[in-house]
């Protein structure tokens, strides 16, 4: 199929070109609309940050120096957000230096003025062919390795994460797994398996931490008839089971020592001898350990077998925990809200702008297990169609009261503040005025003034 022109995959490229020059500004759009590119145009640093926030450029060409923002500046915007976007740097004879150093900071290339028209296309060019080359690569990578669906976010750390199971994805190699209790810990281990060589074998899960040493070894290893008082049979244990398969042994630090050392056997000799047997049992699993503690402190203090944390922990994973990927949360609070809505039976389309908020600022001591908690009682409270604040828990909405800490882009004012709190006070009391006049202390008439004052619907 040919190429179209100004293109990567089918899809227009897109440009933006900051430049100070009125005269440089439109020679170099002219240039590039007539290659075929989308291009944006802008004349201040101001207004390129504001269109790199708002929207994706493919390439971004921009002079050295612009006004009290710059095109380093510009650079480390682009990156920060998007580091495949290509950036080219605009710079007169005397600034070299500095358009070399940009190339050491990720520009792709610079482009020296008086702009020369072919130099422009060529360079541009080039950009451009690396772009379509990358984004060919992402393009197989995703067709032989689909996307992890299980896994809900995208944040940088979760993105991290897939990317190392799609990698390991051949592997048989045992993992450990390590995060804050409610993190994610078996759903990450429930990935791994079903993107491995033995997903065709079962995924059978283990608490190391809920059973007694002589209950772990009968689940573990299972028993022979008359092994103990009530054997009435023979059972295999866990691994039997999962033979072919992958066995994830949850809390792994809790596991007494004796019992670590026939673990330890299990992995080196690849077999299980039963309670109260004599033969042993050769199995084929995958070990994949998880658990909320420092398994390397552990051992340096003697609480954990070396030898045992180097066999588990060939492959390592830690799972981030939810604050940690805030910009996840509002995903995973949709994924929760459909899940329980279908559940109940109750036709729930989303959160107001004041919940997402919220829900995105709390601090969640209990990670991903609380915030599901949380959507799970808002869908049980909500009788209309969207998720508000009167639906969610009692502690979370006293919580809302005290996200007066510092904010990304600063501390707020206390007009902010008051504004705030005077919308809370009327979502509380259901927008009656005289009952919110009562709380807040204050009269009906000066009520009325301070909504006027922050534009509220009357």
């Amino acid at each position: 199929m040919k190429k179209s022109k100004g293109s990567i995959l089918g899809k227009r490229v897109t440009v933006m070109v900051v430049d100070d020059e009125g005269i440089a500004l439109k020679a170099l759009t002219r240039i590039l609309e007539s290659e075929g590119y989308e291009v944006e145009a802008v004349s201040t640093g101001k207004k390129a940050l504001k269109q790199i926030n708002s929207r994706r450029f493919d390439l971004i060409l921009t002079d050295l120096f612009i006004d009290e923002i710059s095109g380093m500046d510009v650079l480390a915007a682009v990156k920060n957000r998007d580091p495949e976007t290509a950036v080219i740097i605009l710079t007169g004879h005397g600034s070299i230096d500095s358009a070399i150093e940009a190339t050491k900071k990720d520009a792709f290339h610079y482009l020296q003025k008086p702009i020369r028209p072919d130099e422009v296309r060529h360079v541009v060019k080039r950009a451009v062919e690396n772009l379509e080359l990358i984004a060919r690569i992402k393009e197989l990578e995703t067709r032989t390795s689909p996307e992890i669906e299980s896994i809900i976010g995208n944040s940088p750390k979760i993105v991290a994460i897939k990317k190392l199971i799609r990698r390991i994805q051949d592997s048989e190699s045992n993992v450990l797994i390590t995060g804050e209790s409610g993190t994610g810990k078996e759903l990450v281990a429930r990935a791994i398996h079903e993107f491995s060589p033995k997903k065709q074998g079962k995924f059978l899960a283990f608490n190391c931490a809920s059973f007694t040493e002589d209950l772990l070894a009968n689940e573990l290893f299972g028993h022979e008839k008359d092994a103990f008082t009530g054997a009435t049979k023979s059972r295999a244990g866990l691994f039997e089971s999962a033979n072919g398969g992958t066995v994830f042994l949850d809390e792994v630090g809790d596991m007494p020592m004796t019992m670590q050392v026939k673990l330890l056997r299990v992995i080196q000799e690849r077999e299980v001898i039963r309670v109260g047997g004599t033969s042993p049992i050769p199995i084929d699993v995958r070990i994949i350990a998880a658990t909320n503690q420092n398994l390397k402190d552990q051992y340096l203090k003697g609480y954990f077998r070396q030898d045992l944390f180097f066999r588990l922990n060939v492959i390592y994973i830690h799972v981030p925990n939810l604050n940690e990927r805030a910009e996840d949360i509002p995903l995973l609070a949709s994924h929760f809200l459909r899940f329980y809505a279908k559940r109940i039976g109750k036709k729930i389309t989303g959160f107001t702008d004041e919940v997402i908020g919220l829900l995105s600022s709390y601090e969640y001591p209990g990670n991903i297990r609380e915030l599901e908690n949380i959507i799970e009682h808002a869908v049980s409270m909500t009788h209309g169609e969207t998720i508000t604040t009167e639906n969610l828990p009692k502690d979370l909405m006293e919580y809302d009261l005290f996200l007066f800490h510092n904010q990304p882009n600063g501390f707020k004012t206390l007009e902010e503040l008051e504004k705030e709190y005077i919308r809370w006070i009327l979502d509380r009391v259901e927008n009656k005025k005289t009952e919110a006049s009562k709380i807040l202390g204050i009269d009906r008439a000066s009520l009325y003034r301070k909504l006027k004052r922050y534009e509220f619907d009357t």
